[in-house]
């Protein structure tokens, strides 16, 4: 057989496109508007040629019915965006450490469980960072047992997360006594220390599979930045309800700095501290 040459890319029609647009959204809560189609199609492209089918009603049927969803893990992996950095949108760290945790410790005995969830955690610059806030400027945080458990729905930015490994853009905003405490020089890049990489859970979850996210309960504090503004409204209902759900009574979350829980859900309650705006699972809620 002969292989197919480099300049004859797979064809994806305007309707495959809005087949697979539609089995995506279905899938993950995402929605791809018709100005992201170059980019759907390039990716979906990339990944016919490279398990070699050439058709998409082929490759389609993959995604929908290969038994160890290995290629559809593969596409979300490629069609997910993961930009972030080391202390991005920073006074929200400073309101969880100043005014959320304080709040939250005086719910609780010393020793009982503090529990955090970062989702999409990304390649794991929030969670480190949420860790190195804690051990940096929560004055209580040896009085309880922190969890912090972090989550994305792309398993290579995970394992990427687990390595801890950075460069100096990603680190630029961290001070530098922080850095020398927590990290160490490797080949020009920052490692995380193995002590804080080994306290961290890092997890796979799609928000927008039950099954998924069932297991994702009890936590105090959820960051689910910046993740929103790529649903439309009816999966950002959805993830409401499952933060919601994966939310103690009291328990807060914390959006990216463009996103309104009051325009998604009533679910939650306003909370307006110094430092930042965040929401907050009433009291008498069902745990």
């Amino acid at each position: 057989m002969s292989a197919l040459p480099a300049s004859r890319e797979p064809e994806v029609t305007e309707s495959d496109f809005t087949r697979f647009r539609d089995f995506f959204y279905r899938k993950t809560g995402i929605m791809f508007g018709d100005n992201k189609r170059y980019f759907v199609d390039k990716r979906l492209q990339e990944r016919m040629l490279a398990i070699g089918q050439t058709a998409f009603r082929d490759y389609f049927n993959t995604l929908r019915f290969q038994a160890s969803g290995e290629e559809f893990q593969a596409l979300v992996n490629l069609m997910t965006v993961n930009e972030t950095y080391f202390y991005r949108e920073e006074y929200q760290f400073h309101c969880l450490v100043r005014s959320i945790l304080p709040e939250i410790a005086r719910t609780k005995r010393r020793g009982e469980p503090v529990r955090i969830w970062s989702v999409p955690c990304s390649t794991g610059e929030e969670p480190y960072s949420i860790a190195f806030q804690l051990l940096d400027n929560w004055a209580d945080v040896d009085h309880y047992d922190v969890e912090i458990v972090a989550s994305d729905i792309d398993t290579h930015v995970i394992e990427q997360a687990k390595r801890g490994f950075y460069g100096e853009r990603s680190v630029q905003h961290v001070p530098r006594a922080t850095l020398d405490r927590f990290t160490r020089r490797v080949r020009g890049a920052y490692e995380v220390i193995p002590d804080i990489r080994d306290s961290i859970a890092f997890t796979r979850v799609n928000l927008s599979d039950p099954l998924s996210t069932r297991q994702f309960r009890d936590f105090d504090v959820v960051f689910c930045r910046n993740l929103l503004i790529y649903f439309d409204d009816a999966s950002r209902r959805d993830a409401a309800q499952t933060i919601y759900d994966a939310l103690n009574p009291g328990g807060f979350v914390c959006l990216g700095h463009s996103e309104s829980m009051s325009r998604i859900s009533s679910l939650f309650a306003i909370r307006k501290f110094a430092e930042a705006i965040v929401y907050q699972k009433p009291f008498d809620a069902e745990s």
